[in-house]
């Protein structure tokens, strides 16, 4: 109980772009114009951030490319994204915050699911929860992942399991599992959720999470004209 009790608050991340039109969420377009494709990225990432706003951690990260905007509230700690690919930008983000607190988890989530729930993610980030887990996999129902996490996010661990791991493809949530379980880490899997890439991905999220800002700028694109995909 006394472990429990001093177990340290997590830190949260989210990696995301700014949506600057024609740089976010390019699958949408057509047949979404780049502004509405915009549009949706943007409440796609406020949705986000108002969400992990409600799990109990001891830091918000935004692991950003680009420049803040209006959408970003407060209570968040902009971290620029490094160069290279997803896969060392990832590992630098993990990395940053294992420097800023190395006793505490860290968990890192894209701007691609709005449908995210605060509760789940709060409950299996407690305290009572988390012993003895050692990372978090959230695989993405494309073959990708949304979400993963680490008790103890060094960089050495960081750097072995993300470095190399193929982006973007229908394999790499299976090879990203497949490297915490050859690291000899306890995995605590999270439901399979659905990211935003097409417009099919797009309406089916809005679905899930009717009162969401992403919801309501879906309906506002498709009550404009016909969004079909």
């Amino acid at each position: 109980m006394r472990a429990v009790l001093a177990a340290p608050p997590p830190t949260l991340l989210v990696i995301a772009k700014s949506p600057v039109p024609g740089r976010v969420k390019t699958r949408l377009t057509p047949p979404c114009t780049p502004e509405e494709a915009a549009a949706l990225a943007e409440a796609a990432l406020a949705d986000t951030l108002a969400t992990l706003a409600r799990v109990p951690a001891g830091r918000r990260l935004l692991v950003l490319e680009g420049a803040t905007g209006p959408w970003l509230p407060p209570g968040w700690q902009v971290v620029p994204q490094v160069d290279g690919g997803l896969d060392a930008r990832l590992a630098a983000a993990f990395a940053h915050a294992g420097r800023l607190a190395p006793d505490a988890p860290a968990l890192l989530v894209g701007m691609d699911t709005p449908q995210l729930d605060a509760a789940l993610l709060a409950g299996a980030l407690s305290p009572a929860r988390r012993t003895g887990v050692d990372a978090w996999y959230g695989a993405a129902a494309d073959g990708g992942f949304w979400a993963l996490g680490l008790a103890r996010p060094t960089e050495r661990l960081t750097r072995r399991l993300l470095l190399g791991l193929p982006m973007s493809t229908p394999d790499t949530g299976r090879a990203l599992l497949g490297r915490l379980v050859a690291e000899g880490l306890t995995v605590g899997h999270l439901p399979v959720v659905t990211d935003v890439d097409t417009v099919r991905d797009a309406r089916q999220v809005a679905a899930e999470a009717p009162g969401s800002r992403f919801a309501e700028c879906f309906r506002s694109i498709g009550a404009a004209r016909e969004v079909t995909g």
